[in-house]
This record gives structure tokens, sequence and C-alpha cells, in this order.
């Protein structure tokens, strides 16, 4: 169902980006799918992973400023909690013109890194319970692996816990 190419399927800007962090051979590890995997479950089982094993890449508007929240695809995020971390006023989910205008990606194909802007970026704990997770390469088509702890670097994150708690 999934087929490793050789880079020529990586987004330009991401592959871009993927140079500029001195990751350039990722380019090859990315994954492309004939179906597009816009939501973490259809991600999880197009590669046969566990669904706490994607890494979304979520944008937020706090107080309007696009922020960018990297939480793993069995979580949802808690806004109360985004808020009270950014020290914000309000913060809701970022309009899809506001997404491809910061980031210069459609929602579902949104990468940890190599967005058109800088933005601040927020990442939750609970993607480190993996020794790799796998993100959107800047497609719904494309992902790509990482692990956790080198995404959270490379995407200038800082580390909190915003995570929704059930029960």
């Amino acid at each position: 169902m999934t087929t490793t190419n050789d880079g020529t399927d990586t987004h330009p800007r991401f592959a871009e980006a993927l140079r500029g962090l001195g990751l350039g051979e990722l380019t090859g590890r990315v994954r492309r799918f004939p179906e597009a995997t816009r939501t973490a479950a259809e991600a999880a089982a197009a590669i046969g992973c566990e669904l706490s094993q994607i890494c979304k890449s979520l944008i937020f508007a706090a107080d309007g400023v696009p922020v960018l929240v990297l939480m793993d695809g069995a979580s949802r995020v808690d806004l109360d909690r985004v808020r009270e971390e950014l020290g914000a006023a309000e913060v809701t989910r970022a309009r899809a013109e506001t997404v491809r205008e910061t980031t210069g990606y459609a929602i579902g194909g949104v990468p940890p890194f190599g967005h058109l802007t800088r933005t601040r970026v927020l990442a939750d704990r609970s993607l480190l319970a993996h020794d790799l997770v796998w993100a959107a390469a800047g497609t719904p088509h494309t992902v790509f692996p990482m692990s956790p702890g080198e995404l959270v670097t490379h995407a200038g994150a800082d580390l909190v816990d915003v995570r929704e708690h059930t029960g």
C-alpha cells in the first residue's frame, strides 16, 4: 500500500527545508500514498503504525497570531492549556486560509517545519512516548519518519503538556 520514493514526490518547499536543516537524505524516506491521508487515522492505517505515532501539525490562532501545535495522532489539543501556555486571552483553530498563508501547505499536509513564516511551536510531550513518529511531508499524500526528539528540535518547539485529558 505504501511506496518509498527517491525524493521526487517530496513537496519542493519541504525538500528545500530538509536540505536547509542538513536532512536532505530524508527525502528518500518520504512515503507517498495513492490515497490522501488527511487524518491521523488514515495515515496510521496506511503506514501500519499506532495512531499515537502520527504527529499532527495543527495551526491555531492565539490572540490572532498563528501558533503551531505538534500533537500525537491519538490525542486532542486542549485549547485552554494552549491559552495558558502562551498567556493568550483566546485560542481558536485557525481558518484554512490562515493555515496556508502561514505554512504554505494545505490542511492535511502541514509538516512540522519548513513553513513560509516562523511561528511559535509547541510540541506535546506525548510524542516522546515513541522511538519513531510519522509526520506530513507537505501534502496529504506524503509522510516521513523521524525520532520525536529530532522532530521537536528541528521544529524549534517548546515541550509542553497541552493534550486534552479525558476521564
